[in-house]
């Protein structure tokens, strides 16, 4: 059996392409998986991709994928948490609450150049490591970070 990566996305992402193109660019969410999906297949690994709206999905999700990581199954998460990254201590506490289970924040942009309240983040304290400012490649390098630095302990 092929180990998966998560590749996790939050609020508004599913928007990509059309909201705020001047920023996040016009690669769809769509495009963005098949990316990743391609990527996890050249690296070895399957690739599962959610995106959910809602802050209690995603908390479930990262729920479901803490038992996958302990079963073996799963690698670990490429997260971009969206605007829930500024606010969401249940997201803090759902990572925490894995434990070992690496998780690695994405943004597309950089979020330390824009307002001051995407300065902070709840996530980083919980995550492996954080990808920003790269636009839609941040993703496949924090699959290939997932990869170079947890891929051979399991």
């Amino acid at each position: 059996m092929t180990r998966q990566i998560l590749v996790l996305n939050g609020p508004n992402l599913n928007l990509l392409g059309t909201r705020e193109p001047a920023q996040y660019g016009h690669t769809t969410l769509a495009d963005v998986e098949a990316q990743c999906r391609a990527h996890g297949q050249a690296l070895g690994y399957g690739v599962e991709c959610f995106q959910s709206n809602w802050e209690g999905a995603l908390i479930d999700k990262i729920h479901e994928s803490g038992r996958l990581f302990r079963e073996g199954v799963l690698l670990g998460v490429v997260f971009n948490p969206g605007a829930l990254t500024h606010t969401s201590i249940a997201l803090h506490d759902a990572i925490k609450g894995v434990e070992t289970m690496p998780v690695v924040e994405c943004h597309i942009s950089n979020v330390h150049a824009r307002e001051a309240f995407r300065h902070h983040s709840w996530i980083s304290p919980v995550a492996a490591g954080i990808v920003v400012g790269f636009g839609i490649e941040g993703y496949l390098i924090a699959m290939d970070a997932l990869v170079r630095k947890f891929g051979s302990a399991g």
